[in-house]
């Protein structure tokens, strides 16, 4: 191959699809791998707007989420061969430091950067990754289900069992129902015997919600989500909030929590800031819990509940050509579940 196609970020809001120069082989401990399917996500969003929050050069290959094929191995790669499925982890971290060692790969402190955000992400045809940051994709997991896992899949593992400790039998408060995140926490929560309430903004996410297995839903844009969960749980809230908006749920999230409830949270879209009554944490004994990402352990969690069954929901397959029209559907929330780019 003397070109390969990526789809690159030239500028903010400027996004272009180039003939590009194909990696070289891949180094020792890395492998090089075929881009087979790349997952959208609001950290694309993010990047196309230029809120990166660090500093980056352009041209940016985007896409931070994918699933792909080994299609080569370094010298010292003796866990992966080529023909194998991965799913690449999007954090470029250290694997040395207290935090990596320990498995709580999210908290390295010394990440070279995000994938599709500060350096060249997934969005093109070839690319080499360090192989201990591949994770292998179980049989029976197609590539549309293994795209949704590094960024969205894994952030709901890590956010429900990791964080939110959620346990069968549970009342869960699912905000932003028809999201990608949303819908999977959905699908995850109801597979091990969970009550889930959710949040949409449409009469038409509803009945989609309701068909995903949602108990109750509430349309947000009618009535307060808060009053109608006191209701539903008889004043006693939910045991976790799956909060990911941002300032506009944010005091009615709280107010939804049980005594000794969790809130987990990794997401801010509606803005990031939110205030608190510290004697009602305090009182109420709330557990709130920042979330972000997820550690190489969730990736590989997740992979094998798709395996078992509990997928994924995609809303829509694009070709690398369309991109923007994904972008712009997930800015204006026009989307029930995932969206992906096929390479």
């Amino acid at each position: 191959m003397t070109t390969m196609r990526a789809l690159r970020l030239l500028a903010d809001r400027e996004v272009a699809l180039v003939d590009a120069e194909p990696p070289p082989p891949p180094a020792p401990d890395e492998v090089q791998l075929r881009v087979r399917s790349v997952g959208l996500n609001h950290i694309d969003v993010w990047g196309f707007r230029g809120m990166a929050f660090a500093k980056r050069l352009y041209p940016l290959t985007v896409g931070a989420e994918a699933a792909c094929e080994v299609v080569a191995a370094g010298a010292d790669v003796t866990t992966l061969k080529p023909g194998d499925r991965v799913v690449p982890y999007s954090a470029l971290t250290c694997g040395v430091c207290k935090a990596c060692r320990r498995g709580r790969d999210n908290l390295c402190e010394d990440v070279r950067g995000v994938r599709g955000f500060h350096i060249d992400g997934f969005a093109q045809e070839l690319t080499n990754h360090p192989a201990r940051l591949a994770v292998p994709v179980p049989a029976g997991v197609d590539w549309h289900d293994a795209a949704c896992v590094a960024v969205a899949y894994g952030t709901v593992e890590h956010m429900l069992f990791d964080n939110a400790a959620l346990e069968p039998g549970e009342t869960i408060l699912v905000h932003a129902g028809g999201s990608g995140i949303g819908s999977i926490a959905i699908r995850i929560a109801r597979s091990i015997g969970c009550t889930v309430i959710t949040t949409v903004g449409s009469a038409d996410k509803a009945a989609k919600a309701v068909a995903l297995g949602a108990d109750h839903v509430i349309n947000y844009r009618e009535d307060r989500f808060e009053g109608v969960v006191r209701k539903l749980t008889a004043k006693k809230g939910v045991d976790v909030v799956f909060e990911h908006t941002g300032a506009d749920t944010w005091p009615g999230s709280l107010l939804c929590l049980k005594r000794g409830g969790r809130l987990v949270t990794c997401g801010a879209t509606s803005g990031p800031i939110g205030s608190i009554n510290l004697m009602q944490l305090f009182q109420q004994q709330y557990r709130i819990i920042g979330s972000f990402g997820a550690p190489l352990s969730a990736l590989a969690r997740g992979l094998e509940r798709i395996a078992s069954g509990v997928r994924p929901v995609i809303d829509t397959v694009y070709p690398l050509t369309a991109f923007r029209a994904g972008v712009d559907r997930l800015e204006h929330r026009d989307v029930f579940g995932k969206l992906l780019i096929d390479l």
